[in-house]
Parts: C-alpha cells; sequence; structure tokens
C-alpha cells in the first residue's frame, strides 16, 4: 500500500501561482509513474500531468507552459507548480502514483484531493 497525502491548495486570484504537495508513504523512485489529476464540479476527473521514475514528463494541452511537475526523491514528495492560474483552473486536484508489479499486475494509488479555487 501507498498513501498520498495531498497540501498546498486554497484561493487564490486569476493569474496568481500556488505550489502543490504530494507526500508518499513510500519512495516516489520505487513508483514507476506519478501524476496529477483534476476535476471541477460536474465534470469528469481530468488528467492534468504526469512524471516517470525515469524523469519523462507530459501533461495536458490545457495546463502547458503555466504548470510544472517535480518530485524530491528525497523527501518523497510529489509537486505541481501552478502559475498563471485561470477561473477554469478550479477543481480538486489529486495526486496519483503507478506501481507495476508485473505483467499481470498494477496497483493504482489515490491521494484525498486538495482543493484549488481561482477567483476572477
Amino acid at each position: 500500500q501507498v498513501q498520498l497525502v495531498e497540501s498546498g491548495g486554497g484561493l487564490v486570484q486569476a493569474g496568481g501561482s500556488l505550489r502543490l504537495s504530494c507526500a508518499a508513504s513510500r519512495r516516489v523512485l520505487s513508483l514507476d509513474a506519478m501524476a496529477w489529476y483534476r476535476q471541477a464540479p460536474g465534470k469528469q476527473r481530468e488528467f492534468v500531468e504526469r512524471i516517470t521514475n525515469g524523469d519523462a514528463t507530459n501533461y495536458a494541452d490545457s495546463v502547458k507552459g503555466r504548470f510544472t511537475i517535480s518530485r524530491d526523491n528525497a523527501k518523497n514528495t510529489l509537486y505541481l507548480q501552478m502559475s498563471s492560474l485561470k477561473p477554469e483552473d478550479t477543481a480538486v486536484y489529486y495526486c496519483h502514483a503507478h506501481e507495476v508489479r508485473s505483467s499481470a499486475r498494477t496497483n493504482e494509488f489515490w491521494g484525498q484531493g486538495t482543493q484549488v479555487t481561482v477567483s476572477s
């Protein structure tokens, strides 16, 4: 089992910045990939940004150039640096971890989410 605990959400004005954190109970390098997702009221959960244990990254077009995913291996923590925030970024943000155990078994873990609200 891996526990993921998000923090850093809050209320911010449009154009502002926030940094979200996700503390993991396991060494993050032992996980094949970690990612951030978000879910706005009345909408489906959507992918935001992902990083592998080899430091490859990918991201949604909606956050390109504004959000940056990273991790601190010593602190077992994943980060999402968000800049130039827009009201449409308002959502609950979730931390996700993917562990490959075998060709037939993978483990998926989710945090509880942290609310980000961007006012205009």
